[in-house]
């Protein structure tokens, strides 16, 4: 074993002491793969004929994986890495293969957008990685090709098994070249054990601070509201809010904090993109008429799922007025992993006593 690979090992373990839990047994065997590819990064590129082995680590919520590749990347040298959530990653790509004077003969635009997107790194980390929009999968699989034939070393996180992904039966079979490209040329790490992280608590240095859980859903008309100043707006206070390519309505715009309703949001043709745009101008997100899930239409649940994703990974603060979402979802429903991981996000905000 190289001094780089104890190095990254030890990093793992004090990592983990200092939010005071030890690395499961399920996540041993990730801690290792990923400590060798630390060791293999440090040596130099010229003496690799192929660069390292990609990764692709994958379990259901409150496993670890976010943690187990942020603090791999964090014990990486300065330089030469970059890591990106995967919704702002996509984003950033399809903008830049899009916008106008970009190159649009498939493949070649890809490679012009990537090279802005990642530079001369020598490693890629994003996290959460999944597909599920049918008109994003012949992007995605560009990706893809694109990163894995390059001389770079790509590593991702996802809720789901390469199998698993865009599980919508009618469009899997578009995704299946791509999930065959991952499973051959990605080292998959199943990192399902039975602790979920969720479950224990973070220490106070970690558990304070995030605005995202200082968020609250409430029924409609709760005094709580207009304690906070979250009176019913007015419909003198409608305006449109720019987003992504597009104006979206909204209920009012106070400073710093944007209101919509759900079906504005989660019930039109939105993406990751427009919630994104909103992050960077707000920190207070509040939607109402908020319904219980399984009434939304399937669309409309995943946007929502979305919303929450960004919500949590910018730190905006969310604010829901409307009924409980995951109260009357279908068991089936309820564990499905996109509503699981929106599930677990949703309890770090605020109910009415």
């Amino acid at each position: 074993m190289s001094h780089h690979d104890q190095a990254m090992r030890r990093h793992f373990h004090q990592a983990a002491a200092r939010r005071g839990f030890s690395v499961a047994p399920a996540q041993e065997a990730a801690v290792a793969r990923l400590s060798r590819l630390a060791a293999e990064l440090a040596r130099p590129a010229w003496t690799f004929p192929r660069p390292p082995r990609d990764l692709y680590v994958w379990g259901p919520v409150g496993r670890g994986k976010s943690w187990l590749v942020d603090t791999f990347y964090e014990g990486l040298p300065a330089g030469r890495k970059r890591r990106l959530h995967f919704h702002d990653f996509f984003r950033r790509l399809h903008d830049g293969v899009t916008r106008p004077g970009a190159r649009h003969d498939g493949q070649s635009a890809v490679d012009s957008a990537l090279d802005e997107l990642i530079g001369d790194s020598r490693v890629l980390v994003f996290d959460e990685f999944h597909a599920h929009d049918a008109g994003d999968a012949m992007l995605i699989a560009r990706l893809f090709r694109t990163l894995l034939d390059r001389r770079i070393t790509l590593v991702t996180t996802s809720n789901y098994p390469p199998a698993g992904l865009m599980p919508d039966p009618l469009y899997h079979h578009l995704f299946e070249p791509t999930i065959k490209l991952i499973e051959e040329r990605m080292d998959v790490l199943d990192v399902s054990g039975p602790v979920d992280f969720r479950r224990l608590a973070a220490p106070p240095s970690e558990a304070g601070g995030r605005r995202f859980a200082t968020g609250l859903c409430l029924p409609p008309g709760d005094s709580a509201l207009e304690a906070l100043g979250l009176g019913v707006p007015a419909p003198a206070e409608a305006t449109t809010v720019p987003a992504h390519r597009r104006e979206l309505p909204a209920r009012a715009v106070r400073g710093e904090l944007v209101w919509f309703a759900f079906d504005a949001l989660c019930e039109t043709t939105t993406a990751v993109p427009d919630y994104l745009a909103l992050a960077e101008r707000f920190d207070t997100l509040v939607l109402d008429g908020v319904p219980p899930l399984a009434e939304a239409s399937t669309d409309g649940r995943q946007r929502f799922a979305n919303l929450v994703d960004v919500a949590c990974d910018r730190d905006v603060r969310l604010v829901l007025i409307g009924s409980d979402p995951l109260a009357s979802l279908p068991d089936g429903q309820a564990r499905a992993r996109d509503l699981d991981r929106t599930a677990s996000r949703l309890a770090m905000l605020r109910r009415a006593d």
